[in-house]
Protein backbone atom coordinates (compact mmCIF):
# COMPACT_ATOMS: atom_id res chain seq x y z
CA UNK A 1 0.00 0.00 0.00
CA UNK A 2 1.42 3.35 -1.06
CA UNK A 3 1.58 5.91 1.68
CA UNK A 4 0.15 9.34 0.82
CA UNK A 5 2.74 12.01 0.14
CA UNK A 6 2.89 14.50 2.97
CA UNK A 7 3.29 18.10 1.86
CA UNK A 8 6.04 19.83 3.85
CA UNK A 9 4.86 22.72 6.02
CA UNK A 10 4.85 26.21 4.54
CA UNK A 11 6.49 28.45 7.17
CA UNK A 12 4.62 31.44 5.75
CA UNK A 13 1.18 29.79 5.95
CA UNK A 14 1.23 27.01 8.53
CA UNK A 15 -2.56 26.78 8.80
CA UNK A 16 -3.29 26.97 5.08
CA UNK A 17 -5.24 30.22 5.33
CA UNK A 18 -4.55 30.84 1.65
CA UNK A 19 -6.95 27.98 0.91
CA UNK A 20 -9.74 30.16 2.29
CA UNK A 21 -9.05 32.85 -0.32
CA UNK A 22 -10.47 32.82 -3.82
CA UNK A 23 -8.28 32.93 -6.90
CA UNK A 24 -9.31 36.55 -7.47
CA UNK A 25 -8.45 37.50 -3.89
CA UNK A 26 -5.02 35.96 -4.18
CA UNK A 27 -4.57 37.82 -7.47
CA UNK A 28 -5.38 41.14 -5.81
CA UNK A 29 -2.84 40.42 -3.10
CA UNK A 30 -0.19 39.43 -5.62
CA UNK A 31 -0.74 42.59 -7.68
CA UNK A 32 -0.36 44.89 -4.68
CA UNK A 33 2.66 42.97 -3.40
CA UNK A 34 4.32 43.24 -6.82
CA UNK A 35 3.64 46.97 -7.05
CA UNK A 36 5.09 47.59 -3.58
CA UNK A 37 8.15 45.50 -4.43
CA UNK A 38 8.64 47.58 -7.55
CA UNK A 39 8.03 51.18 -6.44
CA UNK A 40 8.16 51.22 -2.62
CA UNK A 41 10.49 48.66 -1.10
CA UNK A 42 13.68 49.73 -2.94
CA UNK A 43 13.28 53.26 -1.53
CA UNK A 44 11.32 53.03 1.72
CA UNK A 45 14.31 52.89 4.07
CA UNK A 46 15.72 56.07 2.52
CA UNK A 47 12.34 57.82 2.63
CA UNK A 48 11.94 56.85 6.26
CA UNK A 49 15.41 58.08 7.20
CA UNK A 50 14.89 61.33 5.31
CA UNK A 51 11.44 61.84 6.81
CA UNK A 52 9.85 62.40 3.41
CA UNK A 53 7.58 60.66 0.94
CA UNK A 54 6.81 61.28 -2.77
CA UNK A 55 3.16 60.92 -1.89
CA UNK A 56 1.66 62.47 -5.01
CA UNK A 57 3.70 60.26 -7.32
CA UNK A 58 2.82 57.17 -5.30
CA UNK A 59 -0.86 58.09 -5.22
CA UNK A 60 -0.97 58.21 -9.01
CA UNK A 61 0.67 54.78 -9.22
CA UNK A 62 -1.77 53.38 -6.66
CA UNK A 63 -4.61 54.98 -8.64
CA UNK A 64 -3.53 53.17 -11.79
CA UNK A 65 -3.94 49.87 -9.96
CA UNK A 66 -7.34 50.92 -8.59
CA UNK A 67 -6.29 50.96 -4.93
CA UNK A 68 -7.73 54.37 -4.00
CA UNK A 69 -11.26 53.95 -2.74
CA UNK A 70 -11.10 50.40 -4.06
CA UNK A 71 -13.97 49.19 -1.87
CA UNK A 72 -16.34 51.95 -3.05
CA UNK A 73 -18.74 51.69 -5.99
CA UNK A 74 -19.03 54.09 -8.91
CA UNK A 75 -17.33 57.41 -9.66
CA UNK A 76 -14.24 55.67 -10.99
CA UNK A 77 -13.82 53.45 -7.92
CA UNK A 78 -13.07 49.75 -8.31
CA UNK A 79 -16.01 48.41 -6.26
CA UNK A 80 -14.04 45.54 -4.76
CA UNK A 81 -14.80 43.55 -1.62
CA UNK A 82 -13.81 44.27 1.96
CA UNK A 83 -11.53 41.22 1.91
CA UNK A 84 -9.84 42.50 -1.25
CA UNK A 85 -9.27 45.83 0.47
CA UNK A 86 -7.96 44.13 3.59
CA UNK A 87 -5.49 42.04 1.61
CA UNK A 88 -4.29 45.18 -0.15
CA UNK A 89 -3.81 46.94 3.21
CA UNK A 90 -1.72 43.99 4.44
CA UNK A 91 0.63 44.28 1.48
CA UNK A 92 0.84 48.06 1.69
CA UNK A 93 1.74 47.98 5.39
CA UNK A 94 4.21 45.15 4.86
CA UNK A 95 6.06 47.80 2.88
CA UNK A 96 5.46 50.53 5.48
CA UNK A 97 2.65 51.79 7.70
CA UNK A 98 2.98 55.22 6.12
CA UNK A 99 2.21 53.76 2.71
CA UNK A 100 -0.94 52.09 3.99
CA UNK A 101 -1.90 55.33 5.76
CA UNK A 102 -1.65 57.25 2.49
CA UNK A 103 -4.09 54.86 0.81
CA UNK A 104 -6.31 54.42 3.87
CA UNK A 105 -6.82 58.13 4.53
CA UNK A 106 -7.48 58.78 0.87
CA UNK A 107 -9.99 55.97 0.39
CA UNK A 108 -11.51 55.08 3.75
CA UNK A 109 -11.68 58.55 5.27
CA UNK A 110 -11.74 61.37 2.72
CA UNK A 111 -13.29 59.50 -0.22
CA UNK A 112 -15.61 57.42 1.94
CA UNK A 113 -16.99 60.51 3.69
CA UNK A 114 -17.85 62.13 0.35
CA UNK A 115 -19.14 58.85 -1.12
CA UNK A 116 -21.33 58.06 1.89
CA UNK A 117 -22.57 61.49 2.96
CA UNK A 118 -21.84 63.90 0.13
CA UNK A 119 -24.15 65.43 -2.43
CA UNK A 120 -24.13 64.16 -6.00
CA UNK A 121 -22.28 67.31 -7.04
CA UNK A 122 -19.56 66.69 -4.43
CA UNK A 123 -19.19 63.09 -5.53
CA UNK A 124 -18.94 63.97 -9.20
CA UNK A 125 -16.43 66.73 -8.53
CA UNK A 126 -14.03 64.92 -6.22
CA UNK A 127 -14.30 61.14 -6.34
CA UNK A 128 -13.11 60.47 -9.91
CA UNK A 129 -9.85 62.48 -9.59
CA UNK A 130 -9.28 61.09 -6.10
CA UNK A 131 -9.68 57.54 -7.41
CA UNK A 132 -6.89 58.14 -9.94
CA UNK A 133 -4.64 59.90 -7.45
CA UNK A 134 -4.77 63.17 -9.37
CA UNK A 135 -6.43 64.77 -6.35
CA UNK A 136 -5.34 64.08 -2.77
CA UNK A 137 -7.69 64.21 0.18
CA UNK A 138 -7.30 64.46 3.95
CA UNK A 139 -9.65 64.07 6.90
CA UNK A 140 -9.73 66.75 9.59
CA UNK A 141 -11.17 65.47 12.86
CA UNK A 142 -8.45 65.31 15.55
CA UNK A 143 -7.64 68.59 17.30
CA UNK A 144 -4.67 69.70 19.44
CA UNK A 145 -6.72 69.37 22.64
CA UNK A 146 -9.29 66.76 21.58
CA UNK A 147 -8.26 63.38 20.22
CA UNK A 148 -10.29 60.64 21.91
CA UNK A 149 -13.17 63.03 22.68
CA UNK A 150 -14.22 64.49 19.31
CA UNK A 151 -17.56 65.64 20.73
CA UNK A 152 -15.63 68.40 22.52
CA UNK A 153 -14.04 69.76 19.35
CA UNK A 154 -13.45 73.50 19.28
CA UNK A 155 -13.50 74.01 15.53
CA UNK A 156 -16.66 75.97 14.79
CA UNK A 157 -18.87 76.33 11.73
CA UNK A 158 -20.85 79.57 11.88
CA UNK A 159 -23.76 80.24 9.56
CA UNK A 160 -23.48 83.69 7.97
CA UNK A 161 -26.28 84.27 5.51
CA UNK A 162 -26.07 81.49 2.93
CA UNK A 163 -22.42 80.77 3.76
CA UNK A 164 -20.57 78.77 6.37
CA UNK A 165 -17.46 80.17 8.11
CA UNK A 166 -15.05 77.66 9.65
CA UNK A 167 -12.59 78.60 12.40
CA UNK A 168 -10.30 76.25 14.30
CA UNK A 169 -7.42 73.82 13.87
CA UNK A 170 -6.83 70.12 13.33
CA UNK A 171 -3.69 68.17 14.22
CA UNK A 172 -1.95 64.96 13.11
CA UNK A 173 -3.67 65.01 9.73
CA UNK A 174 -2.22 62.52 7.22
CA UNK A 175 -1.84 64.00 3.71
CA UNK A 176 -2.78 67.42 5.13
CA UNK A 177 -0.08 69.59 3.56
CA UNK A 178 -0.38 68.02 0.09
CA UNK A 179 -4.16 67.67 -0.04
CA UNK A 180 -6.35 69.27 -2.68
CA UNK A 181 -9.45 68.77 -0.59
CA UNK A 182 -10.04 68.36 3.14
CA UNK A 183 -13.08 66.80 4.76
CA UNK A 184 -13.31 68.91 7.92
CA UNK A 185 -15.59 68.27 10.87
CA UNK A 186 -16.79 71.23 12.91
CA UNK A 187 -19.37 72.06 15.56
CA UNK A 188 -22.18 74.02 13.92
CA UNK A 189 -24.23 74.38 17.10
CA UNK A 190 -27.37 72.52 18.04
CA UNK A 191 -29.57 74.70 15.84
CA UNK A 192 -27.66 73.53 12.77
CA UNK A 193 -27.27 69.85 13.62
CA UNK A 194 -24.24 69.82 15.93
CA UNK A 195 -21.18 68.19 14.38
CA UNK A 196 -21.17 68.74 10.61
CA UNK A 197 -18.82 67.75 7.82
CA UNK A 198 -17.56 70.12 5.13
CA UNK A 199 -15.77 69.53 1.84
CA UNK A 200 -13.06 72.19 1.82
CA UNK A 201 -10.87 72.87 -1.22
CA UNK A 202 -7.47 73.58 0.27
CA UNK A 203 -6.95 76.68 -1.88
CA UNK A 204 -9.84 78.40 -0.08
CA UNK A 205 -8.68 81.66 1.58
CA UNK A 206 -8.01 81.17 5.28
CA UNK A 207 -7.02 77.49 4.95
CA UNK A 208 -3.38 76.66 5.67
CA UNK A 209 -1.53 73.43 6.38
CA UNK A 210 1.83 73.08 8.11
CA UNK A 211 3.76 69.84 7.86
CA UNK A 212 4.80 68.29 11.18
CA UNK A 213 8.50 67.49 11.27
CA UNK A 214 10.87 65.67 13.63
CA UNK A 215 8.64 62.61 13.95
CA UNK A 216 10.23 59.42 15.24
CA UNK A 217 7.40 57.25 13.87
CA UNK A 218 5.57 57.21 10.53
CA UNK A 219 8.44 59.17 9.06
CA UNK A 220 7.58 58.06 5.52
CA UNK A 221 4.23 59.79 5.74
CA UNK A 222 2.98 63.35 5.30
CA UNK A 223 1.49 64.63 8.57
CA UNK A 224 0.21 68.15 9.08
CA UNK A 225 -1.63 70.67 11.20
CA UNK A 226 -4.60 72.33 9.51
CA UNK A 227 -5.53 75.89 10.41
CA UNK A 228 -8.91 77.32 9.44
CA UNK A 229 -8.96 81.08 9.91
CA UNK A 230 -12.38 82.26 8.87
CA UNK A 231 -12.67 79.87 5.94
CA UNK A 232 -15.79 80.94 4.05
CA UNK A 233 -17.67 78.22 2.20
CA UNK A 234 -20.94 78.14 0.28
CA UNK A 235 -23.88 76.17 1.63
CA UNK A 236 -23.21 73.37 -0.87
CA UNK A 237 -19.82 72.65 0.76
CA UNK A 238 -21.57 70.93 3.68
CA UNK A 239 -21.99 67.15 3.64
CA UNK A 240 -25.72 66.94 3.32
CA UNK A 241 -26.61 63.49 4.58
CA UNK A 242 -25.30 63.34 8.15
CA UNK A 243 -25.50 65.15 11.47
CA UNK A 244 -23.62 64.51 14.70
CA UNK A 245 -20.72 62.16 15.46
CA UNK A 246 -22.23 59.35 13.42
CA UNK A 247 -20.54 60.82 10.36
CA UNK A 248 -16.90 60.93 11.43
CA UNK A 249 -17.14 57.78 13.56
CA UNK A 250 -18.52 55.70 10.69
CA UNK A 251 -15.61 56.90 8.55
CA UNK A 252 -13.19 55.89 11.28
CA UNK A 253 -14.72 52.40 11.36
CA UNK A 254 -13.91 52.07 7.66
CA UNK A 255 -10.31 53.10 8.22
CA UNK A 256 -9.92 50.96 11.35
CA UNK A 257 -10.95 47.92 9.34
CA UNK A 258 -7.94 48.55 7.10
CA UNK A 259 -5.69 48.77 10.15
CA UNK A 260 -6.92 45.37 11.37
CA UNK A 261 -5.40 43.91 8.21
CA UNK A 262 -2.57 46.35 7.64
CA UNK A 263 -0.90 45.89 11.02
CA UNK A 264 -0.49 42.21 10.15
CA UNK A 265 1.57 43.19 7.13
CA UNK A 266 4.10 44.92 9.36
CA UNK A 267 4.11 41.90 11.67
CA UNK A 268 4.58 39.48 8.78
CA UNK A 269 7.49 41.49 7.44
CA UNK A 270 9.21 41.33 10.84
CA UNK A 271 8.53 37.63 11.31
CA UNK A 272 9.96 36.87 7.86
CA UNK A 273 13.04 38.98 8.62
CA UNK A 274 13.55 37.20 11.96
CA UNK A 275 13.07 33.74 10.45
CA UNK A 276 15.52 34.43 7.64
CA UNK A 277 18.07 35.94 10.02
CA UNK A 278 17.78 33.09 12.52
CA UNK A 279 18.50 30.46 9.91
CA UNK A 280 21.59 32.30 8.67
CA UNK A 281 23.09 33.74 11.87
CA UNK A 282 25.66 31.40 13.40
CA UNK A 283 26.46 31.35 17.12
CA UNK A 284 28.17 28.59 19.11
CA UNK A 285 28.74 26.70 15.89
CA UNK A 286 25.18 26.51 14.57
CA UNK A 287 22.29 28.72 13.36
CA UNK A 288 20.47 30.46 16.19
CA UNK A 289 17.26 29.01 14.73
CA UNK A 290 18.36 25.73 16.31
CA UNK A 291 18.17 27.05 19.87
CA UNK A 292 15.05 26.39 21.90
CA UNK A 293 14.58 29.98 23.05
CA UNK A 294 14.71 31.24 19.48
CA UNK A 295 12.27 28.60 18.28
CA UNK A 296 9.96 29.50 21.15
CA UNK A 297 9.97 33.14 20.05
CA UNK A 298 9.35 32.21 16.44
CA UNK A 299 6.50 29.88 17.39
CA UNK A 300 4.86 32.55 19.52
CA UNK A 301 5.21 35.17 16.80
CA UNK A 302 3.82 32.88 14.11
CA UNK A 303 0.87 31.83 16.28
CA UNK A 304 -0.07 35.43 17.07
CA UNK A 305 0.19 36.36 13.39
CA UNK A 306 -1.99 33.43 12.34
CA UNK A 307 -4.57 34.31 15.00
CA UNK A 308 -4.68 37.88 13.74
CA UNK A 309 -5.04 36.73 10.15
CA UNK A 310 -8.00 34.50 11.01
CA UNK A 311 -9.64 37.35 12.93
CA UNK A 312 -9.12 39.77 10.04
CA UNK A 313 -10.51 37.30 7.51
CA UNK A 314 -13.55 36.61 9.70
CA UNK A 315 -14.28 40.33 10.02
CA UNK A 316 -13.77 40.79 6.29
CA UNK A 317 -16.22 38.05 5.40
CA UNK A 318 -18.80 39.49 7.80
CA UNK A 319 -18.29 42.99 6.40
CA UNK A 320 -18.95 41.66 2.91
CA UNK A 321 -22.13 39.84 3.97
CA UNK A 322 -23.92 41.28 7.00
CA UNK A 323 -21.73 44.25 7.91
CA UNK A 324 -19.77 45.03 11.06
CA UNK A 325 -20.73 46.69 14.31
CA UNK A 326 -18.26 49.22 15.81
CA UNK A 327 -17.28 46.93 18.68
CA UNK A 328 -16.40 44.17 16.22
CA UNK A 329 -13.98 46.48 14.44
CA UNK A 330 -12.63 47.50 17.85
CA UNK A 331 -11.89 43.86 18.70
CA UNK A 332 -9.85 43.62 15.50
CA UNK A 333 -7.81 46.76 16.06
CA UNK A 334 -7.42 46.13 19.80
CA UNK A 335 -5.99 42.66 19.22
CA UNK A 336 -4.11 42.89 15.96
CA UNK A 337 -2.17 46.10 16.45
CA UNK A 338 -1.01 45.11 19.94
CA UNK A 339 0.01 41.63 18.77
CA UNK A 340 1.74 43.05 15.70
CA UNK A 341 3.75 45.37 17.90
CA UNK A 342 4.75 42.44 20.14
CA UNK A 343 5.86 40.48 17.08
CA UNK A 344 8.00 43.38 15.87
CA UNK A 345 9.62 43.82 19.28
CA UNK A 346 10.32 40.09 19.57
CA UNK A 347 11.79 40.03 16.09
CA UNK A 348 14.12 42.82 17.15
CA UNK A 349 15.52 40.63 19.93
CA UNK A 350 16.24 37.79 17.49
CA UNK A 351 18.19 40.15 15.24
CA UNK A 352 20.11 41.52 18.21
CA UNK A 353 22.00 44.71 17.41
CA UNK A 354 21.13 44.32 13.74
CA UNK A 355 17.51 44.76 14.74
CA UNK A 356 18.00 48.51 15.07
CA UNK A 357 19.67 48.85 11.67
CA UNK A 358 17.87 50.45 8.77
CA UNK A 359 19.13 47.61 6.63
CA UNK A 360 16.36 45.53 8.17
CA UNK A 361 12.68 46.57 8.39
CA UNK A 362 12.13 45.55 11.99
CA UNK A 363 12.78 48.74 13.96
CA UNK A 364 11.03 50.84 11.30
CA UNK A 365 7.90 48.70 11.57
CA UNK A 366 8.04 48.73 15.37
CA UNK A 367 8.36 52.52 15.45
CA UNK A 368 5.49 52.91 12.99
CA UNK A 369 3.21 50.63 14.98
CA UNK A 370 3.68 52.84 18.02
CA UNK A 371 1.64 55.40 16.07
CA UNK A 372 -0.82 52.86 14.69
CA UNK A 373 -1.43 51.70 18.27
CA UNK A 374 -2.92 55.06 19.26
CA UNK A 375 -4.31 56.65 16.11
CA UNK A 376 -7.90 56.15 14.97
CA UNK A 377 -8.77 55.11 18.50
CA UNK A 378 -6.28 54.40 21.25
CA UNK A 379 -6.01 50.96 22.80
CA UNK A 380 -7.87 52.29 25.83
CA UNK A 381 -10.77 53.65 23.78
CA UNK A 382 -11.19 50.36 21.93
CA UNK A 383 -11.06 48.47 25.23
CA UNK A 384 -13.86 50.66 26.54
CA UNK A 385 -15.89 50.14 23.37
CA UNK A 386 -15.57 46.39 23.83
CA UNK A 387 -16.32 46.73 27.53
CA UNK A 388 -19.50 48.68 26.84
CA UNK A 389 -20.66 45.99 24.40
CA UNK A 390 -19.98 43.31 27.02
CA UNK A 391 -21.63 45.05 29.98
CA UNK A 392 -24.14 47.40 28.48
CA UNK A 393 -22.55 50.21 30.51
CA UNK A 394 -20.58 52.99 28.89
CA UNK A 395 -17.43 54.11 30.70
CA UNK A 396 -16.77 57.09 28.43
CA UNK A 397 -18.86 59.60 30.37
Amino acid sequence: MTKPTRTPPNPHDLLGIDDELSVDERSVRASVRELCADIVEPHIADWYEAGSLPARELAREFGKLGLLGMHLDGYGCAGMSAVDYGLACTELEAADSGIRSLVSVQGSLAMYAIWKFGTEEQKQQWLPPMATGEAIGCFGLTEPDHGSDPASMRTRAEKQGSDWVLTGSKLWITNGSIADVAVVWANAGEEHGGIRGFVVPTDTPGFTAHEIEHKLSLRASVTAELVLDGVRLPEEAALGEVRGLKGPLSCLSEARFGIVWGSLGAARSCLEAALSYATERQQFGRPIAGFQLTQGKLAQMATELITGQLLALHLGRRKDTVGLRPEQVSVGKYNNVAKALEICRTARTILGANGISGEFPVMRHANNLESVLTYEGTTEMHALTIGAALTGVSAFR
